[in-house]
């Protein structure tokens, strides 16, 4: 029985949360295609190329991460309805600004705003359904909506691809606009409903900590490594995050609401999720940005091209989760937590041998030939993508299923929406990582490549940058050694992205508890503790990734753990 009034409410209703959604995801796959193309047209004033671009990226999900768990506790408390309203606005408004920019800086400000708005989109679209929905249809809207983000996750490469190439960079943020428009208009047909037990008291100095912590330290490591390591806004921004990382857990144990409760970190096994999804997510995150970077800005690959480069880890995602997940519930998430993500680094080690003459794949809408990909291309790039895409359809369904048995049923709410977060917050202090590997590695073997080449002179660095196509005025020899050194500093990155998405493995196979204990110890809380509630926050979905991220929202907890035979709504893309 639908609570959501007549059908053609309903199909409103189920519009909005679709289109709300997945334009947050459609946003950050676009952007990833983009970048190289952001990189060539706005100009950098304070900041080089790749490390504008880098905080493009890493700025945006700081503060989406660090607002998530706080926005769902906003919307339950002031209305599901109006919080995502306002988020359709603000994301809208952002997406304009973003679109307008007219310099890298200005696009750097607008996209921490843009990360922002999100965070009261994505809690949004499980908490709108449940409200408006109960029984049997409940479950058939929530089956359409994951077949549409499903669909979304599949044509957003192809998308983002054309948009860019057809289009320009800027329409990449300016096409949310419309859909926003749409989305709007039919929440309006959303009843609206709140959480009448919120006691509307937030957490707002944790989220502060939080985006500080994080947001700190992966500005400082870049600036510090572009522009020098006694740049004072380096320095600040190293010393603002060290603080802020020491503050946040004395503040979680101080404060009566705290944003993370000490309490879960507590559990082996919820820590032990978080830890791998930090690691692996953050690993997996800044990947696909920099692999549409060194495609288009070193091998010169067009955007569509780029774009059509990832779908095949999306098919692997869609087809192999749910059959992941059956067989997780038969004989545990462990196997999958090990195996997922070295699978996963293996397709990057095999990305790390691709040459630096590896042919362009030249895609073009207007010429169907061109849309087949060059054989070097299956070679040198294919299987390297499907063994990633298979690692990643295997793991993200059983690390679903290992976090919600990490916890008691009552506390699934508080714990997913913490893992959301989690999911977000590793990739910006990865990409600080690889972009110091990057920029240590491209400098040196560009000096090394032509003898006599002054690489710190501005000049120089004003014609050549990793991973970024060459000005036109550039010199061949100098064009070709930035190539060569450009390859050599990807294939530094993928072996750096290998080895943590190994690390992230071993850290949720090894160390989960084993099966049988993990059910004493839920046995003995779920008796010690039966009244327990997660009061203000509910349910925000399991963690997420770039082809499946926005599928994260909220829900409220049902009474039976999930049955791991069906697919959980935020575990598939």
């Amino acid at each position: 029985m639908a609570l959501a009034g007549t059908a053609a409410n309903g199909r409103l209703i189920l519009l909005a949360v679709v289109i709300g959604s997945g334009i947050v995801f459609l946003d950050t796959t676009i952007v990833n295609v983009a970048l190289e193309s952001i990189g060539r047209d706005l100009p950098g004033h304070l900041v080089a190329r790749l490390e504008g671009l880098t905080y493009v990226t890493g700025g945006y999900l700081v503060v989406l991460a660090a607002l998530l768990v706080l926005a769902g506790a906003l919307s339950d408390y002031y209305g599901r309805r109006r919080v995502f309203q306002l988020g359709l606005l603000s994301f809208g408004a952002t997406s304009i600004a973003c679109g307008l920019a007219p310099t890298l800086e200005l696009l750097v400000l607008a996209r921490l705003a843009q990360g922002a708005a999100g965070a009261f989109l994505v809690p949004g679209a499980l908490s709108i359904i449940s409200a408006c929905f109960q029984g049997q249809e409940r479950a058939r809207v929530i089956a359409l909506w994951a077949a549409a983000t499903s669909a979304l996750t599949v044509a957003a490469p192809l998308l983002g691809g054309l948009v860019v190439q057809t289009l320009s960079w800027r329409a990449a943020f300016l096409v949310n606009v419309p859909l926003i428009a749409i989305g709007y208009a039919a929440s309006r047909a959303i009843p609206e409903s709140r959480d009448e037990t919120a006691t509307g008291r937030f957490d707002w100095l944790g989220s502060i900590l939080v985006a500080l912590a994080v947001g700190g330290l992966a500005f400082g490591a870049i600036r510090g490594r572009a522009q020098g390591w006694d740049d004072p806004t380096a320095v600040g921004g190293l010393v603002l995050g060290l603080a802020a990382t020491v503050a946040t857990p004395l503040a979680m144990a101080t404060r009566p609401d705290p944003l993370i409760p000490l309490s879960l970190l507590r559990r082996r096994d919820f820590a032990v999720v978080n830890l791998a999804t930090f690691i692996i997510y953050g690993a997996l995150y800044v990947t696909l940005a920099f692999q549409g970077l060194f495609f288009q800005g070193t091998l010169g690959y067009t955007p569509l091209a780029a774009g059509l480069v990832a779908i095949p880890v999306d098919l692997c995602l869609v087809t192999l989760s749910t059959a992941a997940g059956r067989a997780a519930g038969r004989i545990g998430a462990r196997p999958f937590l090990l195996g997922g993500p070295v699978a996963m680094a293996a397709g990057l080690l095999w990305l790390s041998r691709i040459p630096s003459t590896s042919p362009a794949w030249q895609a073009d809408p207007g010429l169907p030939s061109t849309l087949l990909p060059p054989p070097a291309t299956l070679v040198d790039v294919g299987p390297g993508i499907l063994l990633f895409g298979i690692g990643l359809g295997v793991l993200v369904a059983p690390l679903t299923i290992a976090l919600m048995a990490s916890v008691p049923v009552t506390k699934a709410g508080l714990a997913s929406a913490l893992n959301n977060a989690v999911s977000r917050a590793g990739a910006p202090l990865v990409s600080a990582l690889l972009f110091v590997a990057i920029t240590a590695s491209f400098y040196p073997a560009l000096s090394a490549r032509l003898p006599g080449l002054d690489v710190d002179d501005p000049e120089i660095r004003a014609l050549v940058q990793p991973l970024t196509r060459p000005r036109p005025e550039t010199p061949p020899d100098l064009v070709r050694a930035a190539t060569e050194a450009s390859t050599d500093a990807y294939r530094l990155a993928m072996v750096t992205a290998a080895a943590l998405l190994v690390l992230g493995g071993l850290a949720g196979g090894l160390g989960l508890e084993g099966r049988r204990r993990r059910r004493a110890t839920q046995d003995r809380e779920e008796a010690a503790e039966p009244g327990d509630a997660i009061g203000p926050l509910r349910a925000h979905g399991p963690p997420s990734w770039p082809a499946e991220s926005e599928r994260t929202a909220t829900v409220e907890p049902s009474a039976e753990p999930p049955d791991p035979d069906e697919p959980s709504p935020g575990a598939l893309p």
